[in-house]
């Protein structure tokens, strides 16, 4: 499965949401910042997609939520290790109170791969974290090899909500 992201204006991305309807597309509502993401078997209708093979997944995305993107430069002898690591200990996440969809994305031209996850609210994604041994292991020694032979840099995290922060009361146009 590809995953491709683009960024762009709200307008301009609820545009194209409208334009592709029969395409699985979601946009994510940051601060200075929005996302969109879209999901296929097929090339991306994008111009300038940043590229990913979904490599673990759970559960379809929705158009609603609390989104967080954790962005994990990994050097190319540590990919097995990560993915193998990462893929194993993520189990039952699915189960965890407000989890909706998370998807770990293999960049195709770069080394920062991305945990994307899905959450009811900010709330349920911060109890989940708090618990959760592969956030607190991320960036530590116990994923199998010390750090510096895994990770070519820090790890960062984004933010996003699915639903416009205008027009909170209104459903944002959905391709499924």
């Amino acid at each position: 499965m590809n995953f491709y992201i683009t960024s762009g204006t709200s307008d301009f991305m609820e545009k194209l949401i409208t334009k592709f309807k029969k395409e699985a597309m979601y946009i994510l509502y940051g601060i200075g910042e929005t996302l969109l993401l879209h999901e296929t078997e097929k090339k991306t209708v994008f111009q300038t997609p940043r590229k990913y093979e979904v490599i673990g997944k759970r559960n379809e995305i929705e158009q609603t939520g609390f989104f967080v993107l954790h962005h994990i430069p990994i050097s190319d002898e540590g990919r097995p290790v990560f993915e193998r690591y990462f893929l194993e200990r993520i189990q039952g996440i699915e189960k965890k109170p407000g989890f909706i969809a998370f998807r770990l994305l293999r960049p195709k031209k770069s080394e920062t791969y991305i945990f994307l996850s899905q959450w009811t609210s900010k709330n349920s994604y911060e109890v989940w974290v708090k618990s959760s041994p592969i956030m607190n292991a991320l960036g530590s020694e116990t994923v199998g090899v010390k750090k510096d032979n895994i990770f070519n840099a820090a790890i960062y995290t984004t933010t996003y909500s699915g639903v416009r922060p205008e027009k909170k009361d209104e459903k944002v146009p959905s391709n499924k």
